[in-house]
């Protein structure tokens, strides 16, 4: 998994990963809620991010009405500081001092703590990088457990920055493969409403985590 997919190798595991039923309609959800761009500064966007999150089984408690919010206050906080750092550039454009950043970034969103209680969880390192995906689709390739151990071998902070320059190498090898522009590499491979970030998870995803289950 350390080479670069081809075009082909892309097109077929977005394809089954499309074949997996409804893969897109939480996305679509955040979407509309956030008018397609995610503001943590607003409390809908937070809910919709929260909502976005366990849609995709990160599951973190909803509270109900007058119940601490924990999630919301903690990631808040955490975006008054990072949301004029992050990086914003596409994936294949990323500077070193960018991958520096998403791993940083990275580490301090996964330690958040996200319930109430006696026994309080973080948000974990799966949730962030799917947090931070959300807050920038075209710039961070996201992972989960599986694709974190598989390729890497950890799921700190640093591991996700060799995660985002793994992510940089391979998109840089699709588009200088094909000649294609971001947005057509995704339809050739029938996503086109997706980010290269995104399709690159899709093959991760298809390749290790629903191809590896049962091993």
């Amino acid at each position: 998994m350390d080479r670069a997919p081809t075009l082909d190798d892309l097109r077929d595991a977005c394809a089954r990963f499309a074949a997996l039923g409804q893969v897109d309609r939480a996305t679509h959800e955040l979407l509309a809620a956030t008018g397609g761009h995610v503001d943590l500064d607003l409390a809908l966007h937070r809910d919709a991010l929260l909502a976005w999150l366990n849609a995709w089984g990160c599951r973190i408690r909803t509270p109900r009405l007058g119940e601490p919010t924990p999630f919301q206050d903690s990631i808040a906080t955490w975006w008054e500081e990072w949301r004029d750092a992050l990086p914003t550039r596409p994936l294949e454009r990323l500077s070193d001092a960018d991958i520096v950043c998403l791993g940083t970034a990275h580490a301090s969103l996964a330690a958040l703590r996200v319930t109430a209680g006696l026994r309080p969880r973080t948000l974990s390192s799966t949730a962030a990088a799917k947090a931070l995906f959300a807050l920038r689709p075209h710039t961070v390739m996201p992972w989960d457990a599986a694709i974190a151990r598989a390729l890497h071998g950890a799921r700190d902070g640093e591991a996700f920055a060799r995660h985002q320059a793994l992510g940089r190498g391979w998109a840089c090898a699709l588009l200088t493969e094909t000649g294609l522009t971001e947005p057509r590499l995704a339809a050739a491979v029938g996503r086109p409403e997706m980010s290269l970030a995104k399709l690159l998870d899709e093959y991760c995803y298809v390749r290790i985590t629903y191809d590896g289950r049962g091993r």
